[in-house]
């Protein structure tokens, strides 16, 4: 069995690129930051709010998300949406999700 800290470094590694393709899916239904974060955690991406809040900044600038504030509730709130582009990324990201998982299927058939 792997030593702990190995295979989390790994398991960051491997779960990184897959919180991007989630939040561009999860988001084409506009939501805030703090319910994005429990829905992604329930839905299997455990992510922190320190990595979740730059990612959702970055995907912005890139143009794949949108963000408008709610001013309406006491609580202001900045909901974030999936943009046009974001949602032809998130079909592209997709794509190749399934060819890769096809491709691990085979390999571990294989072996």
């Amino acid at each position: 069995m792997p030593d702990d800290e190995l295979l989390s470094t790994h398991l960051q590694e491997l779960r990184r690129g897959t919180v991007v393709l989630a939040c561009l899916l999860i988001l084409k239904k506009p939501n805030y930051g703090y319910a994005l974060l429990e829905l992604l955690g329930r839905r299997g991406f455990a992510v922190d709010a320190n990595t979740l809040y730059p990612l959702l900044r970055r995907l912005e600038k890139q143009g794949l998300l949108t963000s408008d504030w709610n001013t309406e509730e006491s609580r202001p709130r900045k909901f974030y949406r999936t943009s046009g582009e974001g949602l032809d990324v998130a079909e592209l990201l997709s794509q190749d999700w399934e060819t890769l998982d096809a491709a691990f299927r085979t390999l571990r058939d294989e072996l």
